[in-house]
């Protein structure tokens, strides 16, 4: 076997396109949210095919803004997947609305469009299904079993990830996407939000910006700048930097670059990966485009040698990063607690918690690297 290596979960692809990309708004004095945000706004609605892309300063800000744009309130449910961030269901509590889970298939992990309608009641007005690890939840089975819903897609993960041909993002009433170092591109942190909605486009606008009734870049260019904007209603301040969208630009240049190299070496492991039988490799239809934003397997444990945990202890002694998939949210303290839930009460989303493993995928990896990462498990 290879010498033991050092191999992260993620890195952020990043050199010398993105260092000299802050320049521009280091050297003109305009950091705040301006010229580059908004050059990055046009590519990511044009990457997407969406009219409108608005950016924010991370993908928690952006589902709460979407929440607030489409009037969700005290009172109101939305239904959410029981396997996701915590930042899902979070951006509901925001609204002072309440987050009802709906249980997810423990085989691609997203939300499961069958037990959406015992979800239902009179109170739900919205659903924010979860592209977990870059792959889409069917939205289109959403549409036909919940047609009367609101639909917030969090898209955190799913940057260039497509259904049917359609990108993540363009596939509900509004999209949400995060930039954080463990995406495909990065901002560091930052979000975007996506519609193809002008009005909801233009509240969406003014939300992240304080409510103010035009931007600071446009009063400053304006005629009178000394002016100061009409505030309507209660905003907040959700905007990215131009530092953030300088960098948004060259990343999303290499998008199709990136989820290419992540495709190839997911089929990498998928076909070395296959004789492990206690192991299972990810699994989607030709409806699917996979983002890969991460790598996750379902650790078998009535066959495995050792339990999951025990596995993800192992791969560290040998220099190879893991994490569980994500978690539970139902299972969390403050949920568990508040909603009085057990963790029996969504068996899918219980088996993602306890036997999801994500293994090392990103662009800084090298051939070498998921050899290892084979030959390493094949060693059980």
């Amino acid at each position: 076997m290879n010498q033991k290596r050092n191999i992260p979960i993620s890195l952020p692809s990043m050199g010398q396109d993105e260092w000299e990309a802050l320049k521009e708004p280091i050297f003109s004095g305009w950091i705040t949210q301006g010229p580059r945000v908004k050059e990055f706004e046009n590519l990511f609605a044009e990457t997407h095919r969406v009219k409108h892309a608005l950016a924010v300063s991370n993908c928690t800000t952006a589902l709460h803004l979407a929440l607030v744009a489409l009037g969700i309130k005290e009172g109101d449910e939305v239904l959410v997947p029981a396997f996701t961030w915590v930042s899902t269901a979070n951006a509901v509590m925001y609204c002072n609305a309440t987050p009802v889970f709906v249980d997810v298939d423990p085989v691609t992990f997203n939300i499961n469009p069958e037990e959406i309608l015992k979800k239902i009641t009179p109170r739900t007005k919205a659903i924010i299904p979860v592209h977990l690890f870059g792959l889409c939840a069917d939205i289109e089975a959403i549409k036909r079993i919940a047609p009367n819903l609101k639909i917030v897609e969090d898209g955190a993960c799913a940057a260039g990830s497509a259904l049917d041909g359609k990108p993540a993002g363009s596939l509900g009433d509004i999209g949400c996407f995060s930039f954080h170092p463990r995406k495909s591109v990065t901002t560091g942190e930052g979000g975007m939000l996506t519609t193809n909605d002008d009005q909801l486009a233009d509240t969406l606008n003014k939300l992240r910006n304080h409510g103010a009734s035009i931007s600071e870049e446009q009063r400053h260019k304006g005629p009178k700048p000394y002016i100061l904007p009409e505030f309507d209603f209660v905003g907040f301040n959700y905007r990215m930097t131009d530092l953030q969208g300088a960098l948004g630009v060259v990343q999303l240049k290499k998008l199709d670059k990136f989820i290419e190299e992540r495709n190839e070496r997911a089929n990498f492991y998928n076909k070395n990966l296959a004789s492990i039988e206690w192991l299972r490799t990810p699994s989607y239809g030709a409806r699917f485009k996979h983002g890969w934003q991460s790598y996750v397997l379902f650790v078998d444990e009535t066959r495995s040698p050792i339990n999951r945990n025990e596995l993800m202890e192992f791969l560290q002694q040998k220099g190879i990063s893991t994490r569980p998939g994500t978690h539970a949210v139902h299972m969390l303290g403050f949920y568990k607690n508040t909603y009085r839930i057990n963790a029996s009460d969504y068996p899918g989303a219980f088996q993602s918690n306890e036997y999801s493993m994500a293994i090392p995928l990103h662009n800084r990896m090298v051939a070498e690297d998921y050899e290892y990462v084979v030959e390493v498990l094949k060693t059980l």
